[in-house]
């Protein structure tokens, strides 16, 4: 569609080239232990209660470095190093605004309408102040003008998600800490120890204590806070993705995917956080890492079996997703997210016998489904309480979370009083719901794909049916969600990883299952990043 607006993004924005990838990290093939940047605190600054400790391990001291005023400063610590975060007074109010153009559960979701953005000639970064977020991009929309002018136009084509953030800053947090009796507080500060480890206490009492090995950067993000960054060796990070992903309890073989899957992951996704100058982050938007903390001779066995190797398709990394539980069946990548499919993600029914022929019985169709879901004997996951679940919602709920959804999304449904009926209007392949029509007292709307776990804290993934309730009275009193799995079900069933190692599959005959046509392989030139 040709617009005026769009018109006007190429002609008069001529001296701004449009992005790809832009900013995303490149790593030498030929170094198999790769450096990584890793937030493992992100928004330090945000709560002025939140307090950061980093402390040396016995016998060893901190070295700190940072400018001060015009100079390089360096200072020696065997203490521990307490950062704070104080409300400092600007001398004038200063004006933060972005254009926001969409806010959306998933870096899957926020990267493909980022390149929906890009093709239409507006240059565009993907932020997560909380949630994930594609922003006009900062530095070329860099006026008010600039910005107003892009988001009227944004609005004369209809898309009425989108939003101008603007705010008025009285006050910044400004990070403080004090060695040998003097305080500093410069915005960037670079920790390295003797021995390479450096324990962080953070909480409000300094409740949580991970032990992290490599070195630690504090520095601003886009936010106007502070992320602490972990600079690690890429084999050093499994060691604690690896034992907090799959557990310490997972038969050898399953430990041993995850591992070649999660260092997958690791490489494939460096381009998450450009916009904040790291690369992954410390939690379920990426994958869970706690540092050395919880890391065991098995899950480091099983790290050093696989060093360096990855899983590939045409010598390529694969987007190597995974979640805790499929319900039964994986899906495929456009299942969940907004962007084209990927070969080795598709549809496969999680069990080691065919006892589903999906060619033949679609799980599209709403009777197969639900005929699905009844079906509990036999899975790979079929012991785990995640497999199968059953949970009623009432409206009162139902209305505030979906509600609370609405408003991050800036939707004009968010307006609405109560729901009035929900029905599920397409299924995929594999189950999962790709539209839900919500009906209220203002209008019908849809939810699609992902958003659906993010309107409603009922199901766990969107392998479910529901059901209306009204519990012995007139009105409706709510719903319940029928379904299975844990997260997404693209790719590696973590819980059904497990099961086929106990059966004696091997990490190569697991990983062919779950993600089909793929090799595994040690990293080289030869493999595309």
């Amino acid at each position: 569609m040709k617009s005026t607006f769009w018109h006007f993004s190429y002609t008069v924005l001529t001296t701004f080239c449009l992005l790809g990838l832009t900013g995303a990290s490149t790593i030498d093939h030929k170094d198999e232990d790769v450096e990584l940047r890793i937030g493992v605190v992100q928004r330090f600054g945000q709560n002025p209660q939140f307090k950061l400790q980093l402390e040396p391990t016995s016998g060893d001291r901190l070295q700190l470095k940072f400018t001060y005023g015009n100079e390089e400063k360096t200072l020696v610590t065997q203490n521990p190093l307490q950062l704070e975060t104080v409300m400092e007074p600007l001398p004038k109010l200063e004006v933060k605004e972005v254009v926001v153009l969409g806010t959306y559960r998933t870096f899957e979701t926020a990267e493909d309408s980022a390149k929906n953005w890009r093709s239409q000639g507006i240059e565009v970064e993907i932020a997560q102040p909380e949630r994930w977020q594609v922003w006009a991009k900062r530095e070329v929309y860099n006026t008010p003008l600039l910005r107003r002018l892009l988001f009227q136009g944004v609005q004369a084509v209809g898309k009425n998600m989108a939003y101008m953030d603007t705010k008025i800053l009285k006050q910044v947090p400004k990070v403080t800490w004090q060695v040998n009796g003097q305080r500093y507080s410069p915005n960037n500060l670079k920790i390295t120890s003797n021995k390479n480890l450096i324990r962080v206490r953070e909480g409000e009492n300094l409740e949580k204590n991970r032990l992290y090995p490599g070195r630690m950067t504090l520095q601003p993000n886009a936010y106007g806070t502070y992320t602490l960054v972990n600079e690690v060796p890429l084999e050093s990070y499994l060691r604690g993705v690896v034992p907090n992903e799959i557990g310490t309890t997972a038969p050898t073989a399953a430990v041993e995917a995850q591992t070649i899957i999660a260092r997958t992951y690791a490489l494939r996704n460096l381009r998450r956080f450009v916009t904040d100058n790291y690369q992954l982050c410390a939690d379920t938007h990426c994958q869970v890492y706690y540092g050395l903390t919880g890391a065991t001779p098995k899950t480091d066995k099983a790290i050093a079996a696989t060093r360096s190797m990855v899983l590939t398709y045409n010598n390529q990394l694969v987007d190597a997703l995974y979640s805790s539980t499929t319900g039964g069946v994986t899906a495929y990548f456009s299942d969940v997210w907004n962007g084209e499919d990927r070969p080795y993600l598709s549809p496969v029914v999680d069990a080691p016998t065919n006892l589903w022929n999906l060619s033949e019985q679609s799980l599209a169709d709403e009777s197969n489904f639900k005929k699905f879901i009844h079906q509990r004997e036999g899975f790979n996951e079929s012991t785990w309480n995640t497999f199968r679940w059953n949970k009623e919602t009432a409206l009162d709920d139902i209305n505030q979370l979906l509600k609370r959804f609405l408003e991050i999304k800036n939707s004009p449904y968010a307006k609405f009083n109560t729901v009035e009926a929900m029905s599920v209007v397409k299924r995929s392949k594999s189950g999962r719901i790709l539209e839900l029509a919500v009906k209220t007292d203002i209008g019908v709307f849809t939810l699609e794909k992902d958003e659906i776990r993010s309107a409603f804290a009922a199901p766990r993934s969107t392998l479910f049916y529901i059901e209306p309730l009204n519990k012995g009275t007139v009105n409706l009193w709510g719903y319940a969600f029928i379904g299975g799995g844990l997260g997404h079900g693209v790719g590696l069933s973590q819980t059904g990883a497990q099961n086929l190692a106990k059966l004696g599959w091997s990490n190569a005959k697991i990983l062919q299952f779950y993600y089909p046509g793929t090799q595994i392989k040690s990293l080289s030139n030869n493999i595309q990043f």
